[in-house]
């Protein structure tokens, strides 16, 4: 997929808006998502200081539904920008920098409806328009979809890399393909179509298992088809050592495997059996292994395993939209 390249643009002097994943929570609540999703930044944001930009990073945090909410303010996570970046750069590139942050996108309702008055009101802030935010990439909103109709544009390094990472798993990958599908969210079922072309073995966990009630007496040692439904635990919040067996042993023989969601409640010593087990498993695998979501990403990082993957994407649900569909209204936006 050839999307357009930020070195292609002429960006010195000018006014460039990034998008940016900056849809984050407070620091107390989880210190490592906010780094991960800040740091991908960057290596885009050290390349427009490089060439004298004067850089706008625009984004979202939380669902303010089109009103002003102190509490999901930017200023925050402009703050933690600001001190990761000048962490980042020489003293002589500190000297140089000319960036700010705009409030949040969603305080205006002109953002999710993909206002087209909206879309040129943002893009009279800038020359040129850098997509760096792949996990908002799915959603069809202004900054995403409406911005690319106004400006010379392109993805970041971090987006193009999304895209070439998880283009591995749809093209040509190695097999079996093994995809483990876990957490809270049901919306994560409307994938299992698109997914059982893609997939060889699809493993589900966390309280997915809960929506099938055909495969809820069958032992899952029993379950021989493509689709592999854990059982849970009384409480619900982890899966059973059976379960944990039969994943182990579908992940072993893997050739790629998708990861997407915790297994159970991570957080509580009781209940990470599951979520350890089959995470080393995947970890320890030959295969070519991709993971990817906040809650995922937290969950490697307590098991200090975000270096034995071979990707680690920043987008859950872009990520699923991206291996269901192939593209993305962000992606599609930028190439059209």
């Amino acid at each position: 997929m050839k999307l357009p390249k930020l070195e292609d643009l002429d960006v010195g002097g000018k006014r460039v808006l990034v998008k940016a994943d900056l849809d984050l929570p407070t620091r107390r609540q989880s210190e490592n998502k906010e780094s991960f999703r800040l740091k991908a930044l960057i290596p885009t944001l050290k390349y427009l200081i490089e060439k004298k930009a004067k850089i706008i990073v625009i984004g979202h945090r939380g669902r303010p539904g089109g009103k002003e909410v102190d509490s999901l303010s930017l200023e925050p996570v402009s703050k933690l920008l600001e001190k990761l970046i000048n962490n980042s750069l020489s003293k002589d590139l500190r000297k140089g920098l000319d960036m700010h942050m705009m409030e949040n996108l969603r305080f205006n309702p002109g953002e999710e409806s993909n206002n087209e008055h909206y879309a040129k009101h943002l893009a009279e802030s800038g020359d040129v328009y850098i997509n760096e935010a792949f996990a908002a990439s799915h959603r069809k909103h202004a900054s995403v979809v409406g911005l690319p109709k106004y400006l010379p544009h392109a993805a970041g390094f971090r987006f193009q890399e999304e895209i070439d990472n998880l283009s591995k798993v749809l093209d040509n990958p190695k097999k079996p393909v093994v995809m483990v599908i876990s957490g809270k969210k049901e919306d994560k079922l409307s994938y299992l179509k698109s997914f059982d072309k893609l997939a060889d073995k699809i493993l589900l966990a966390g309280r997915l298992p809960e929506y099938f009630e055909d495969e809820k007496d069958l032992p899952v040692s029993m379950q021989k088809g493509k689709l592999v439904v854990a059982k849970l635990l009384p409480d619900k919040e982890d899966i059973t050592l059976h379960s944990i067996e039969r994943f182990e042993e579908e992940i072993q023989n893997a050739g790629t495997i998708l990861l997407s969601g915790p297994i159970g409640k991570f957080e509580e010593d009781g209940h990470r059996q599951g979520t350890e087990r089959v995470f080393n498993a995947v970890a320890e695998s030959n295969a070519f292994k991709v993971a990817g979501g906040g809650e995922t990403q937290k969950a490697l990082s307590l098991l200090k395993l975000e270096d034995k993957f071979d990707w680690v994407s920043i987008g859950g649900g872009a990520m699923l939209e991206f291996l269901a569909h192939g593209t993305l209204p962000g992606i599609e936006a930028l190439i059209n």
